[in-house]
Formats: structure tokens, sequence, C-alpha cells
């Protein structure tokens, strides 16, 4: 997943506005307390924030992956 497929999804299942007050204001204790932003600007990988964000509120898979429901790969290790 690019940063781009991010912003996508992010508007696409939680609205423009709703979507980018979480991405600045909601903390992710499983990303050391960052936000969104913040993770993506630490340089973690957009498809990991992304499933953390959606795990934290509760977001189903069948909902997560917008119109397509196709997951992204999970990056390299």
């Amino acid at each position: 997943m690019r940063e781009r497929e991010f912003w996508e999804l992010l508007e696409e299942v939680f609205g423009r506005s709703y979507g980018r007050s979480l991405a600045q204001d909601q903390r992710m204790p499983k990303l050391a307390n960052m936000t969104a932003v913040e993770a993506l600007d630490a340089g973690e990988e957009p498809r990991v924030v992304w499933n953390v964000l959606c795990d934290q509120m509760e977001i189903p898979d069948s909902r997560r992956w917008g119109h397509d429901h196709n997951a992204p790969p999970m990056p390299a290790a």
C-alpha cells in the first residue's frame, strides 16, 4: 500500500472531514501512541498504520478496504 492509497481509503471509509480529523488526532497505543500522520511521517508502513487505525476504530475487514475489498499485500519484512 502506498501512502496515497492510505489517504484515499481514509476518506472512503471514514469520510473526508472525519477521516482527516482521525489521522491528526487519534492516538494509537500500538504505534507508540502516535497519530496516523505522525506514524507515516516516522516511516511506518501505510498498511500497518491503516490496519492499526481500523482495528482501534473497530472497522471490520469487509469495510476497511473500500469498494473492491482487496487487501494489499503485507510489506516485506
